[in-house]
């Protein structure tokens, strides 16, 4: 097994063409908790990647511990993060249609009520000219409104941050897409808070 990535929560490890995400243990946390709350973010993560899977735009389960450890598909291909800007300059038109998909699938993630909780371009593989979304780490099961306008105000801030010179164009093809207004007018809001929030710190 390669290890190629490692976060706060998870190591990721590549074997066979197949992913393995091992959450960490958490020293500071008492062991019984600890074991409780990584089994339920595996069990939740693997519940949410089922849920999406027939729609084609996620890695598959191949294999659940129910504890720890995670075994899916691998989706071999470039991440968004590391194309987004080239492909502007390259082919606008091209880049302008995976912003479109990626708009599509976030609304239909969305319409499913699973809100992905880390909606940056890292988080966005392409294949076959498709978006694939990985990392459900912090995917949670919502019907609310707020919490799927957070979503994509976490992309819109992570567009801004790694994608500054093209974030807003991208973002308006991404906002069309999606379509739908009350969640859109919803995401004004969130915004208009945190400028409040901005101003008053």
């Amino acid at each position: 097994m390669k290890l190629i990535s490692q976060g706060a929560e998870a190591k990721i490890y590549l074997t066979k063409n197949k992913i393995v995400k091992d959450r960490i243990r958490k020293d500071y946390r008492i062991k019984e908790i600890d074991d409780k709350l990584r089994g339920f973010r595996t069990r939740r993560e693997a519940k949410i990647l089922d849920k999406l899977h027939k729609f084609g735009f996620v890695p598959k389960v191949l294999h659940n511990d129910k504890k720890e450890k995670l075994t899916i598909e691998y989706i071999e291909g470039p991440k968004v993060r590391d194309i987004l800007d080239k492909l502007f300059i390259k082919d606008k038109k091209k880049c302008f249609a995976i912003c479109k998909d990626l708009g599509k699938k976030i609304r239909l993630m969305h319409d499913n009520n699973i809100v992905h909780g880390d909606l940056t371009t890292s988080n966005m593989m392409l294949l076959d000219n498709k978006v694939y979304f990985i990392d459900f780490g912090l995917s949670q099961v919502s019907t609310k409104n707020e919490d799927k306008a957070v979503d994509l105000h976490l992309l819109k801030q992570a567009l801004e941050s790694k994608h500054y010179k093209i974030w807003e164009a991208c973002f308006k093809v991404i906002a069309k897409a999606y379509g739908h207004k009350e969640i859109l007018n919803r995401l004004e809001k969130v915004e208009s808070r945190g400028k409040y929030k901005g101003k008053g710190s």
